[in-house]
């Protein structure tokens, strides 16, 4: 039989325990979260470097090719070309629009594995309660 002492001595123990397994869990999601968040700020950066030089390239060629069709019909139909280069140039626009929000609809959530992992220790300490 124990004392009231060593009851309280064992429940203090636990108690101990318990705040410092919650606090190693949190350690370990927020340092989750912060790998997460690096590795987001890194990828969105690489995408943008990217796509700009892309953007940028694509724009000066069909600005390029648009001026060369432009020469090529300058004395008969400069007016009529101009005007088709300018439809071309927007429907490419309006597609590259329309790809764009396709692919933000697809694009997982931010910090994804952070909050499935969240949600994991939430069900294992329900379960445990």
């Amino acid at each position: 039989m124990r004392r009231p002492g060593e009851q309280a001595t064992g429940l203090l123990q636990s108690l101990n325990n318990f705040v410092g397994t919650m606090v190693g869990i949190a350690h370990t999601r927020l340092q989750l979260l912060t790998t997460e968040l690096q590795e987001e700020v890194r990828e969105v950066g690489q995408i943008l470097v990217y796509a700009f030089i892309a953007l940028f390239a694509v724009m000066m060629a069909l600005f390029l090719g648009a001026l060369t069709v432009i020469f090529v019909f300058w004395d008969t139909h400069r007016v009529l070309v101009a005007c088709l280069m300018t439809g071309v140039f927007l429907l490419i626009a309006a597609a590259s629009g329309a790809f764009l929000a396709k692919l933000m609809r697809e694009k997982p959530p931010l910090l994804d594995d952070t909050l499935a992992e969240l949600a994991k220790d939430r069900e294992h300490l329900k379960a445990r309660l």
